[in-house]
C-alpha cells in the first residue's frame, strides 16, 4: 500500500510541483495552503509523512512542527523554507524535523529524503532540547553555500563528531566552530580556542596538554593545558596546518587513545572534549610535502566543512553590510545606510580579506563617513586604496593577468552602478594602445612585422593606429639584441594579396 504524504505550502506552484513529483514516485498526496488544514489531518491520524513550509498565512510551520511532534512523535516531518537562516535550520532540527531543505531545493534530493523518512526505524529519536532564545546568530547569509553549512551544523547538534573547517583567512571559520559548540550538546561546557600559528613551537605541547611543576626551566607551578580547560566542552584547534610535527604525533595519540599526560606527568588524564580544527592551508599539499601527518589528517577530517570566500557568495553582501552597520549603531556609532550604486560597487569588489575586510570597512565608514547614506564615491575611494594595499592571493604571483585583474577590479568598483555603455571600448583602448606602441617599438616601427607578431592583418593594424592616434616612428628597439626587421618580400608569404599590394 502506497504511503500518504501531507504537503502544506502557501505557494500553489510549489504544491503542484510537489504533488506531481511525489505522485510520479508512487505516493498519494494531500496538499493544502494552510497550517490549520494540515493540523486537522494530523489530528485525524492521516498521513505517513509531512512536508511543510515554515512561513504560512495562519501559523509558523516550526510552531506547528512542535505540536505535531507532541501529538504524533512517530510521524516524520520534512521542513522546507525560502527564509533560510542558521536559526531556521537549527530550530527545525531541535523541534524534531527529520530533514530540513532550503528553497529552491533539488526534487531528487527531496525524493531521496522522503524515501529515507518512510523507512521504518526501531525507535523515533527524542527531540533535542531547544537552544537558548537569547543566543545571537553567529552566521549571516542565505547563499546556497551558506545554506549547506547551516544544514551541516544542524545535523551535528546531537553528535560529537570531529570537524575540519577549511577556508581562506577572514571567512569566519571560528564563527562556525562556535556555532557547532553553541548549538551542540556540549553547549553548557567551555569553548576553548588555541591558534597554532601564534604559539612558539617549544610551548605548544605545554599549552595543549599542560605541565607539572618542575617539568622544565621556568615551570614553577602546575599548568592546566587547553585539553583540561575544555573538559566537557569543545577544543578549537585553529590553524592546525601550522602545528609542528612532534605536537602532531602527540595529538594523534590523544585522538586514538582518548587520554593524554601532562608534560612531566605520569598519570593519564581522560580527554573529555570535542575537537574542531580549522586551517587556511591545503593540508593534502602539506601531506605531500611531508609537513603534516596523513593519519592525523584523517582523524581530524571526519566531517569536512568548507567555508566559501566572500567572492563566491556575493549575494550575501547586502545582508552582511546591513548586519555590520546595525552592529556599529548598537555600539554607539551614527546610523548609516548604503545606496544602490555603493552596494553595486561592493558587490563588484573581489574581497581578498573576505568577511573580515567587509566588516572592517563598514565599521570604518560608520565612524568616519560624514553622510548618513554612504555613496559610491566613498566606497570607490576605500576600495581603490584597498586594491593597492591588498596582498596577492596565493598563486597569484606577478603575472600580467593578475596585475590586469587587480586593475580591472578597481575600475569596475569605481564605475559600478553607472550607465557606462562605453566601458568595454574604454578598457580595450587602454590595454590595446600600449600593446601596439610597444610592439611597434620592438619592431623599430616596422608595421608588417608588428602585424605579424600581433596576428593582425596589416590594414587592420593601420586602422587601429589611426583610431588610437598612435604615430609610427622608427627608432631603437626595446630588445637589446633584436634581429633586423623583416622586409616586404620576407613577410609577403604570410600576408594576403591585399596586404602585399598595400
Amino acid at each position: 500500500m502506497s504511503a500518504t504524504i501531507l504537503v502544506a505550502d502557501d505557494d500553489r506552484a510549489i504544491r503542484r510541483v510537489l504533488a506531481e513529483a511525489l505522485g510520479r514516485a508512487g505516493y498519494e498526496v494531500r496538499s493544502t495552503g494552510t497550517a490549520a488544514t494540515l493540523w486537522e489531518w494530523v489530528e485525524d491520524g492521516e498521513g505517513d509523512l509531512v512536508i511543510t513550509d515554515v512561513v504560512m498565512p495562519d501559523e509558523n510551520g516550526l510552531e506547528l512542527l512542535a505540536r505535531i511532534r507532541r501529538l504524533r512523535p512517530e510521524l516524520r516531518v520534512i521542513v522546507i523554507s525560502a527564509h533560510s537562516t542558521l536559526h531556521t535550520a537549527i530550530t527545525a532540527t531541535e523541534r524534531g524535523a527529520f530533514e530540513y531543505l532550503p528553497k529552491p531545493f533539488d526534487l531528487r534530493e527531496l525524493l531521496a529524503a522522503v524515501e529515507r523518512a518512510l523507512r521504518p526505524s526501531p525507535a523515533s529519536p527524542a527531540a533535542p532540547s531547544a537552544a537558548e532564545e537569547e543566543m545571537r546568530l553567529p552566521l549571516i547569509g542565505r547563499s546556497p553555500a551558506m545554506q549547506e553549512i547551516y544544514r551541516t551544523i544542524a545535523r551535528l547538534t546531537a553528535v560529537d563528531l570531529t570537524v575540519m573547517i577549511t577556508g581562506e583567512s577572514g571567512t569566519g571559520k571560528e564563527l562556525i566552530a562556535r556555532a557547532l559548540h553553541d548549538y551542540g550538546r556540549r553547549r553548557r561546557g567551555p569553548f576553548v580556542a588555541i591558534n597554532m600559528a601564534a604559539i612558539p613551537r617549544e610551548l605548544i605541547e605545554s599549552e595543549l596538554f599542560g605541565h607539572e611543576k618542575g617539568a622544565f626551566t621556568g615551570a614553577t607551578a602546575r599548568h592546566a593545558g587547553r585539553f583540561e580547560q575544555a573538559a566537557g566542552g569543545t577544543l578549537f584547534l585553529d590553524e592546525i596546518g601550522d602545528m609542528p610535527p612532534e605536537a602532531q604525533t602527540r595529538l594523534l595519540r590523544v585522538l586514538q587513545e582518548g587520554e593524554f599526560t601532562t608534560v612531566g606527568g605520569r598519570e593519564p588524564i581522560r580527554a573529555n572534549v570535542r575537537i574542531i580544527a580549522a586551517t587556511h592551508r591545503d593540508l593534502r599539499q602539506a601531506i605531500r610535502q611531508g609537513l603534516f601527518r596523513e593519519d592525523l589528517y584523517y582523524r581530524l577530517n571526519v566531517v569536512p566543512i568548507r567555508v566559501p570566500p566572500l567572492r563566491e557568495r556575493r549575494e550575501d553582501i547586502p545582508l552582511l553590510v546591513r548586519h555590520f552597520l546595525d552592529q556599529a549603531e548598537a555600539e554607539g556609532l551614527p546610523p548609516k545606510s548604503v545606496d544602490e550604486e555603493a552596494m553595486a560597487a561592493l558587490m563588484a569588489y573581489s574581497w581578498p580579506g573576505n568577511v573580515r575586510e567587509l566588516e572592517n570597512l563598514m565599521r570604518r565608514l560608520a565612524a568616519l563617513c560624514p553622510d548618513e547614506v554612504i555613496g559610491r564615491e566613498a566606497i570607490a575611494r576605500e576600495l581603490a586604496g584597498a586594491e593597492e594595499a591588498a596582498p596577492r592571493q596565493e598563486g597569484e604571483g606577478g603575472s600580467f593577468a593578475a596585475a590586469l585583474e587587480r586593475y580591472l577590479r578597481a575600475r569596475l568598483a569605481a564605475v559600478a552602478g553607472l550607465s557606462a555603455a562605453d566601458l568595454h571600448a574604454e578598457i580595450l583602448a587602454e590595454i590595446e594602445a600600449p600593446l601596439l606602441r610597444l610592439t611597434l617599438s620592438a619592431t623599430r616601427g616596422n608595421q608588417i612585422r608588428a602585424a605579424a607578431l600581433l596576428g593582425l592583418n596589416r590594414n587592420t593594424l593601420r586602422k587601429k593606429l589611426r583610431e588610437l592616434g598612435i604615430d609610427v616612428v622608427r627608432g631603437p628597439s626595446l630588445a637589446a639584441a633584436e634581429p633586423p626587421p623583416l622586409d616586404r618580400e620576407e613577410a609577403a608569404p604570410n600576408l594576403s594579396a591585399g596586404d602585399r599590394q598595400g
